[in-house]
C-alpha cells in the first residue's frame, strides 16, 4: 500500500514517480488483508499498547491518520466501514481489491531493485516476514515478496535499523496440515485464544495472565505450535472459527486425545501456529520518512520499523501516513518554493 499511495501523491505534486513491483502484483499484504484502516483513539493509549515503539512516529501517524484518511475518500476510495467497531479505536474499513485498482497505477510488475537508482527512492517491500517465518519456523500470513529485500538494499549502503528485529504483527492460524489459501488469511484466523488455556505440545501450560485485545501477544507466545483448549464458555465464544479451522484439515480434537492433561471442563483442543503478517522492526526512519544512515532513501509501510515495537498498531496505516509524508517530502526537495 504504501508505495502506491506515495506514487499517487507524488503525481499530484507534479512528480513522475516510477513504481517498480517485485511481485506478479500490485496491493503487497493489503491485498490480502481485511483492510481496515486504523488509530488509538488516544494517543496515551498507542504509547501504552506499544510501549516500545518511536514517539515521534507514533504521534506523526496518529495525527495524520484521520487527515490521510480524507485524501484517499477524495481520490474516490469508497469505504465499506465508516468507523471501526472496535471502541478504542477509529478509522475505515476499505475493500482492499478496489483500493488497489484504484491507487495502482503504471506499475512495473516483477521487478527487482535495480543495483543503482537515480534520484529519491522510496523502498515499500513490506518489511522482512517471508524471511523471519522460515528462520521461527512460522507460517507466512502475508505476500510471499516481502523477504527483507528493501531491508537489505538500504542496510548495504549505510542505513541504521530499529530494535526489534524479531518482532513481529501476526495471528494464530490453525496449523498443518490445514490448508491456508491467501484468501484464507482473514477468516482462518484462530481469534478466540482469550477464552482458551494455550499448552504446548509437549504439555507444559503457558496460559498468560491477561492476553490483549488485538491477541498480537499470543501470536509472539504461540510460536510454530500450540494448542488452544477451550471449556464450554470459550467454545461458545470461538465455535465458528473452530468449525472453519477443522473445515480446512486443521486439527481439532477432544481434549482427551492429547498426549497430556488439560485443565477440567476442557471441550475442544485446536492446534496452532504462529502466521507472520508483518515485522516491526526495520529501517529507522525520521517523521519525513528519511532513512538515517544514507542519504537520497526514504522508507514507507513496514519497512520502517520502530512504530509499533512491543505492542500492535495498524500497519496500514503506517503505510498510508509514510507514504504520504515521503512524497511531501520529495516533492519539496526537488521542487523548493
Amino acid at each position: 500500500m504504501a508505495g502506491l499511495v506515495c506514487a499517487a501523491r507524488a503525481r499530484e505534486l507534479g512528480l513522475q514517480p516510477r513504481v517498480l513491483e517485485k511481485g506478479s502484483r500490485p496491493g503487497g499484504s493489503m491485498l490480502l488483508s481485511s483492510c481496515v484502516i486504523w488509530r488509538h483513539l488516544d494517543f496515551t493509549d498507542f504509547r501504552a499498547e506499544c510501549p516500545g515503539g518511536d514517539e515521534a512516529l507514533q504521534r506523526l501517524v496518529w495525527e495524520r491518520l484521520d487527515e490521510a484518511l480524507a485524501w484517499l475518500v477524495s481520490l474516490g476510495a469508497e469505504p465499506v466501514w465508516e468507523d471501526t467497531e472496535n471502541p478504542r479505536t477509529t478509522g475505515k474499513r476499505f475493500d482492499p481489491q478496489a483500493l488497489t485498482a484504484l491507487l495502482a497505477r503504471d506499475v512495473e510488475l516483477d521487478s527487482p531493485l535495480p543495483d543503482e537508482v537515480e534520484g529519491p527512492l522510496v523502498l515499500a517491500t513490506g518489511g522482512f516476514p517471508g524471511r523471519l517465518a522460515a528462520e521461527r519456523g512460522l507460517l507466512l500470513r502475508a505476500n510471499p515478496w516481502s523477504d527483507g529485500a528493501g531491508l537489505d538494499y538500504a542496510t548495504a549502503r549505510g542505513a541504521m535499523v530499529t530494535g526489534g528485529l524479531d518482532e513481529f504483527y501476526g495471528r494464530a492460524l490453525p496449523a498443518p496440515p490445514a490448508r491456508i489459501r491467501e484468501e484464507d488469511f482473514v477468516p482462518l484466523s484462530q481469534l478466540y485464544g482469550r477464552w482458551a488455556r494455550v499448552y504446548t505440545d509437549d504439555g507444559r501450560e503457558i496460559t498468560p495472565r491477561s492476553v490483549s485485545w488485538s491477541e498480537n501477544d499470543l501470536a509472539q507466545l504461540i510460536g510454530s505450535r500450540a494448542w488452544y483448549v477451550l471449556d464450554d464458555e470459550g467454545l461458545a465464544q470461538a465455535r465458528e472459527r473452530v468449525d472453519l479451522a477443522r473445515a480446512a484439515g486443521g486439527t481439532v480434537v477432544d481434549p482427551g486425545e492429547l498426549p497430556f492433561e488439560t485443565s477440567a471442563g476442557s471441550r475442544v483442543a485446536v492446534h496452532v501456529a504462529a502466521g507472520v503478517t508483518h515485522t516491526l522492526g526495520g529501517l529507522r526512519v525520521d517523521t519525513r520518512a528519511r532513512v538515517e544512515g544514507v542519504d537520497g532513501i526514504y522508507a514507507a509501510g513496514v519497512d520502517a520499523g520502530g512504530v509499533a515495537l512491543g505492542g500492535y498498531a495498524s500497519g496500514l496505516a503506517q503505510a498510508l501516513v509514510l507514504g504520504l509524508v515521503a512524497a511531501e517530502d520529495i516533492a519539496e526537495r526537488l521542487q523548493p518554493g
